[in-house]
């Protein structure tokens, strides 16, 4: 069964709790202050803390800011126990960042249903992150050395020839390999810094608290960070002439790394899988308490089966489906975007072109 972490200054209240908990089958420690019980969460991450809201030297609300700050044990699930049942008690319990809020006197069964279900909660939440890492460690095995081989090649390759030739070979022809090394170099530390991100985004999602921290971000006017990234791509594809945008100047609940990231792996995207001179569109606007922002292309397209492998979970799919590089920026930029409550959805149709649609909540 689960440790559970008792912390109450009361003698009669503590036997009730630990009696009532040990007779359904957990273990239990005890302190009677809140430093004694951040003391106790330090020797032994306990499953679950019971603890009261009033008590001498640190009182439950500080030792429950103290554990949240804390990396290790942020997550350890707290049900408060306090004589004050008024509604605005409880309320301040749960903003506080408490999982349930129980008042005294309490039954042993309805103490035991608060237990099972943050146990349940905490259980659920660790299976997600244990599937999270087992899918993480699938997709490395079978994706990873696809994506690190090809530029690797080209860098050893041009490397090998160029040490054979001892110095032989016209300038033009060397610079040219040169170049050719720089940019399989380039786009080796792209897959790398994808693959990371992808990873971490993956763990952020498994972990609410993660999930909330990342959130916390706004900028004012995204319309000049999706208007830097764009034409930054636009830039580096030496096809300046064919991007046009038409932006609204909206604040989002997002960081600017973020949707900059965004913006970048989707607009590469519809400059990669289109032609040069064919025009690339980017334009937002606001449907009611949404913005949607489209980046249009009219390259090669897509059939839905396409769609649907690039759309699915985790799912780069090189050992089933040649996708030729849609399938990591895109997921990176998918989960980028629901990290922030947002939704994409991609439109396209073989040798028509492709629409790739952003829906984010405006702020």
């Amino acid at each position: 069964m689960s440790t559970i972490l008792v912390v109450e200054d009361d003698t009669q209240v503590r036997d009730f709790l630990t009696t009532t908990l040990n007779f359904a089958g957990h273990t239990t420690v005890t302190a009677t202050d809140g430093v004694l019980g951040i003391q106790r969460t330090e020797e032994g991450t306990p499953d679950l803390i019971i603890s009261d809201v009033n008590m001498p030297n640190m009182g439950g609300f500080e030792m429950l800011e103290r554990i949240r700050a804390s990396s290790k044990h942020h997550g350890i699930p707290v049900i408060f126990l306090t004589a004050d049942s008024s509604p605005s008690a409880m309320r301040k319990g749960m903003l506080s960042g408490a999982e349930d809020y129980l008042a005294k006197p309490v039954s042993p069964a309805d103490l035991l249903a608060a237990v099972q279900v943050q146990l349940r909660k905490r259980a659920q939440i660790e299976e997600d992150k244990n599937t999270t890492l087992r899918l993480l460690r699938k997709n490395i095995i079978y994706a990873l050395p696809h994506e690190l081989r090809t530029p690797l090649h080209t860098i050893t390759g041009y490397a090998h020839i160029m040490e054979m030739d001892e110095g032989k070979t016209e300038p033009q022809e060397t610079l040219r390999m040169v170049r050719a090394i720089i940019g399989a170099t380039e786009r080796l530390g792209h897959v790398v810094e994808n693959y990371l991100i992808y990873a971490q985004l993956e763990l952020i999602h498994s972990d609410p608290v993660e999930l909330e921290a990342a959130r916390n971000h706004i900028v004012r006017d995204c319309s000049s960070i999706i208007s830097a990234a764009a034409n930054k791509k636009a830039s580096a594809a030496g096809r300046t002439a064919d991007l046009s945008l038409d932006l609204l100047p909206m604040a989002l609940r997002i960081s600017e790394d973020n949707l900059k990231k965004i913006i970048l792996e989707l607009v590469d995207n519809a400059f990669k899988f289109s032609k040069p001179g064919s025009p690339v569109h980017i334009r937002s606007k606001r449907v009611e308490d949404q913005l949607h922002i489209l980046i249009c292309d009219r390259g090669r397209g897509m059939t839905p089966e396409e769609i649907g492998h690039m759309g699915a979970y985790m799912q780069f799919g090189r050992e089933l489906y040649e996708q030729q590089g849609l399938g990591l920026g895109f997921t990176v930029a998918k989960r980028l975007v629901e990290l922030h409550g947002g939704a994409i959805k991609v439109d396209s149709l073989p040798d028509k072109g492709t629409v790739v649609t952003i829906r984010f909540s405006v702020y």
